[in-house]
């Protein structure tokens, strides 16, 4: 069989992970803002709270205002300006991927305030409300509906059957307080429930060089989360599993059927925490990795090449003041169940991948990987990505830069020396 025809699989693969990336939303960091409550008497004080997520490949800087200026409208628009005062001493944070920060401003409810209030801090586009109706006197917003369900036009009552098949009672609606409390969380579809638990994990490129005849070397990669936590900032230890798979291929340009020389498939399962411990000031961050994988070229005969391994990969980040990262996670190994064809992987390929990545916050970055078998069989690969929108293209992903050296370009040639070999091309996860 030739061995162009192992590009379908691999192409049908490559699609789909793709198209699964693309369903994802685009990753974002961004604060929201909620009221404690929705009802306070005026003079009462209430809590501004607010949450930075950082859903981005990379670490994030997030620097909270001490005090924040509030506004407050009432039923005439007329605004009433005050300040509120943050609680608790940190107002700088460095927030992990897929991690968030809290924080909270105490405001007093202006004395003059009443009714229904919109809420606005000045400088952000969120707005608020809060009942500010006395209790001593007048009729509270937030109180229970006690009235028919009407038509917004003519103002007359709907059919209470036509009210009653919407969920709802024709005679009375619940406080906001009441529907806080017994309104069930909305239920997500499945492909929303799959995207969300969907996140990347190696890095994602397509990259070409000419040393040796005109080739390029790709990779798809992906993890899945199998458990959502209840508490993100403190999830059980059964809701840090996940599944991985990456594929790695390198593909012949100028051959005459432009064959595949060879593709490692590499599933994974694993448990992966990436703030297990952190500094007070957030600078440091200590996170680990534990699992199992196996790697095959999915060929038979003399070709095959298969093995198994435990890995554990404890991970050292510094975050920079700069907004930058600095990351540390060595990847030590154990090989079990190595098929015949490589049963002397080890020898050229180690136990320990040497990982250095430093990336700038929406910029640059670089990443190393050094590894030594026997008899100093060394491998060096050094990656460089430059995001597409910092040289005035309006795109996404990286331009990609990448160096090899060593032994295991490919599974299939774990034991050959490649020469040095540079590769350009396009990174969409770096």
């Amino acid at each position: 069989m030739s061995r162009s025809r192992s590009l379908v699989p691999t192409l049908r693969v490559g699609i789909a992970l793709v198209a699964l990336a693309a369903a994802v939303p685009a990753a974002h960091a961004g604060v929201t803002y909620r009221l404690d409550r929705p009802s306070a008497a005026p003079g009462e004080t209430v809590l501004i709270e607010a949450v930075f997520f950082n859903d981005t490949p990379t670490g994030a800087a997030w620097s909270a205002p001490r005090r924040i200026v509030v506004q407050w409208r009432g039923a005439t628009g007329q605004p009433i300006r005050t300040t509120a005062r943050a609680v608790g001493a940190a107002t700088e944070f460095n927030v992990p991927v897929n991690n968030f920060a809290r924080m909270s401003w105490q405001a007093v409810v202006p004395t003059q305030a009443r009714g229904l209030q919109a809420v606005s801090i000045e400088g952000q586009s969120a707005l608020m409300a809060l009942d500010a109706t006395g209790r001593e006197s007048g009729t509270p917003a937030t109180m229970a509906a006690n009235t028919p369900v009407v038509d917004a036009r003519t103002g007359e009552p709907l059919p209470p059957a036509e009210v009653t098949r919407l969920g709802a009672s024709p005679d009375t609606g619940p406080a906001p307080e009441q529907t806080a409390m017994t309104q069930p969380a909305a239920i997500p579809t499945a492909f929303n429930s799959f995207t969300s638990s969907l996140s990347a994990y190696q890095p994602v490129y397509f990259a070409v060089g000419t040393r040796g005849g005109t080739t390029a070397r790709f990779q798809l990669s992906a993890k899945y989360r199998l458990f959502t936590p209840e508490d993100a900032a403190t999830p059980k230890f059964y809701e840090n599993l996940y599944l991985g798979y990456t594929q790695t291929s390198l593909w012949d340009l100028q051959g005459d059927s432009k064959p595949f020389i060879d593709t490692t498939f590499n599933p994974s399962a694993f448990w992966l925490n990436e703030n297990l411990w952190t500094s007070a000031n957030q600078n440091w961050r200590f996170g680990s990795a534990a699992g199992i994988e196996h790697k095959s070229n999915g060929k038979a005969g003399d070709d095959s090449r298969s093995l198994n391994d435990f890995y554990l990969q404890p991970s050292f980040n510094y975050r920079f003041d700069g907004g930058s990262t600095l990351s540390f996670a060595p990847k030590i190994m154990s090989y079990v169940a190595v098929a015949r064809e490589n049963s002397d992987y080890s020898d050229y390929n180690g136990h320990v991948n040497w990982r250095v990545r430093w990336a700038q916050d929406n910029g640059p970055v670089v990443s190393a990987m050094y590894r030594q078998g026997d008899q100093k069989r060394r491998t060096t690969q050094v990656d460089l990505a430059y995001p597409l929108k910092q040289i005035g293209l309006n795109a996404n992903g990286y331009v990609y830069l990448q160096y090899f050296n060593g032994y295991g370009e490919t599974l299939l040639g774990y034991d050959e020396r490649n020469r040095s070999q540079f590769r350009i091309g396009l990174s969409l996860v770096p």
